[in-house]
C-alpha cells in the first residue's frame, strides 16, 4: 500500500483571522514592520496559502513612539511623486513620524509585505492593518491577542 502525500489548500469558508495588538513603544521599525506583514500574510500559521487571505488583523498602537535606529530620523528620505511633472516630493523619516506616524508604519508594513502578490490580495491584506499614533483604539470588542513585541527579542527594542 502506498501512502500518498498531499498539501491541503484551504478554500474561503475555512478561514478564520484572529486579532493581534501590537504596543510600538520604543521598537524598531523594520523588526516591528517584519513582524505585522508575516501576521497579516498568515505565514505564520501552518495552514498558509499563497494565493487566498488566510492572514489576521494586526492593530498597532504608539505609533509615534516608535525608534529609528541611528541618524535614520535626519538623514533616511521618503519619496513620493503626486504625477505632475516635477512634483517629486520628500519627507525625513522624522518628519514623517511627527506629521503622520499612521502613513508611516502603514508604509513600512506595505513595503515589507512582498511585490509578487496581486494588488487585490495585497489590498485585502493591508485592510486588515490597524494603525494609530496614541494608545487607544476602537477594536476593544474583537479581544486582541496581545502580544509583547518589545520582548520578544532584545533587538526589538532600542535602548533608552
Amino acid at each position: 500500500m502506498q501512502l500518498t502525500k498531499s498539501t491541503k489548500s484551504l478554500k474561503a469558508k475555512e478561514l478564520n483571522a484572529d486579532w493581534y495588538l501590537i504596543d510600538a513603544t520604543g521598537v524598531t521599525l523594520g523588526r516591528l514592520a517584519a513582524y505585522a506583514a508575516t501576521l497579516l500574510r498568515g505565514k505564520n500559521k501552518p495552514t498558509f496559502t499563497p494565493n487566498m487571505d488566510c492572514g489576521d488583523h494586526v492593530i498597532i498602537i504608539n505609533a509615534e513612539k516608535i525608534a529609528l535606529s541611528g541618524k535614520k530620523a535626519e538623514n533616511e528620505k521618503f519619496y513620493w511623486h503626486t504625477g505632475w511633472t516635477g512634483s517629486l516630493k520628500e519627507r525625513t523619516f522624522g518628519q514623517m513620524r511627527a506629521e503622520k506616524p499612521e502613513k508611516f508604519i502603514f508604509n513600512a508594513v506595505k513595503r515589507m509585505m512582498g511585490r509578487r502578490t496581486s494588488v487585490a490580495l495585497a489590498d485585502k491584506r493591508l485592510k486588515k492593518l490597524h494603525v494609530y499614533a496614541g494608545g487607544e483604539h476602537k477594536h476593544t470588542a474583537q479581544n486582541p491577542k496581545v502580544i509583547d513585541f518589545a520582548n520578544m527579542n532584545p533587538k526589538n527594542k532600542r535602548g533608552e
